[in-house]
């Protein structure tokens, strides 16, 4: 390639938040025998991000500064290592970075060959950026610990989604109603009207007394909750539960895996589960299949040009997004 530097955005320590990040020039990476080298069109950001760079995750998920971070991507493929056989240079992807590299806040990313797959015509690349972490934990967790099939040829189920207008709820509540059950969600009042266009059947607004309590206003209980939230108690779903009903909880925490052996030492029909996703190509695949057929949506708050990526992090920082918030390493502008 002719180019030898390109831009990044980068932070040399943990705690730095939003004024954390710099803009620097680096050199290109060079893919190894099993990657391919993307041209970056867009890349998601997700909490664990932040997080990550907050130090929250520091022992889990120890950096090497500096770092570049964001792992989902999508972009177009412009070489490749030696042992790469399924893709060609101009073919357009979406990949989920290694997290210990990162690199999705950059102009271009290498990508390991099994967490990459192509990308329909029909999705766009902020359409497919969204979907590694945030597509396929919704997905893993309704397919996988739900015990929901998407061909709907599953038992309907009564399945609640907290935080239904974040990146990972509005995927699941999709895909929760994609597989033919009563879906009710959680969300704050002014994305109630998106969140029934998403599919769901009852919307509660979390603010109020009755969508902190998380009672169906038809009087279900729920057989699962897909959990994309954190602060609200056992105590809070117990009661809404059916009698072999599941909380899967996709932000665990130390409570979280406290819960979960509890529940396991006395024997409870009702089990909270911590969840953290596998990300695997043919999930990818999966997930961009339904999104090249409309039955799947990506929902985009926001797009950042990468000269402006501190001000993407400071949005994801806040929490109050709805759906994905993109930043495209095409658009470098400061």
């Amino acid at each position: 390639m002719a180019i030898k530097l390109m831009h990044a955005v980068q932070y040399d320590s943990y705690d730095g938040g939003p004024s954390g990040l710099k803009h620097v020039e680096v050199h290109i990476p060079t893919p190894k025998a099993n990657e391919v080298l993307i041209k970056v069109e867009a890349s998601s950001i997700n909490p664990v991000d932040w997080k990550i760079q907050d130090g929250l995750l520091r022992y889990l998920l120890p950096r090497k500064f500096p770092f570049t971070p964001c792992t989902d991507v999508a972009g177009e493929v412009v070489d490749f290592g030696s042992q790469v056989k399924d893709f060609k240079v101009g073919d357009k992807v979406i990949a989920k970075l290694n997290n210990q590299d990162g690199g999705g806040l950059a102009e271009f990313a290498v990508a390991s060959e099994s967490l990459t797959t192509l990308r329909p015509s029909e999705v766009s690349a902020a359409e497919g950026a969204g979907l590694p972490v945030a597509g396929l934990a919704a997905h893993d967790a309704i397919t996988k610990m739900a015990g929901i099939k998407l061909d709907r040829t599953g038992e309907p189920k009564n399945i609640l989604v907290t935080a239904a207008s974040g990146g990972v709820g509005v995927y699941a509540v999709q895909l929760a109603k994609l597989g033919n059950n009563h879906v009710t969600a959680t969300c704050g009042a002014r994305n109630i009207e998106l969140i029934k266009s998403l599919g769901a059947d009852e919307v509660l607004d979390y603010k109020t007394p009755e969508g902190a309590s998380l009672k169906s206003p038809s009087g279900r209980k729920y057989d699962a909750v897909i959990h994309c939230t954190a602060g609200i108690p056992w105590s809070t779903f117990e009661p809404n539960l059916t009698e072999n009903g599941i909380v899967v909880d996709l932000t665990p925490g130390p409570s979280s895996l406290m819960k979960y052996a509890l529940k396991k030492l006395t024997f409870s029909k009702k089990l909270w589960v911590p969840f953290i996703v596998t990300i695997k190509r043919e999930g990818l695949e999966h997930l961009a299949e339904l999104v090249k057929d409309g039955k799947l949506k990506t929902i985009i708050d926001s797009k950042f040009p990468l000269g402006k990526a501190e001000y993407a992090w400071s949005k994801i920082i806040d929490g109050h997004a709805t759906g994905k918030i993109i930043v495209e390493p095409s658009r470098v502008l400061f």
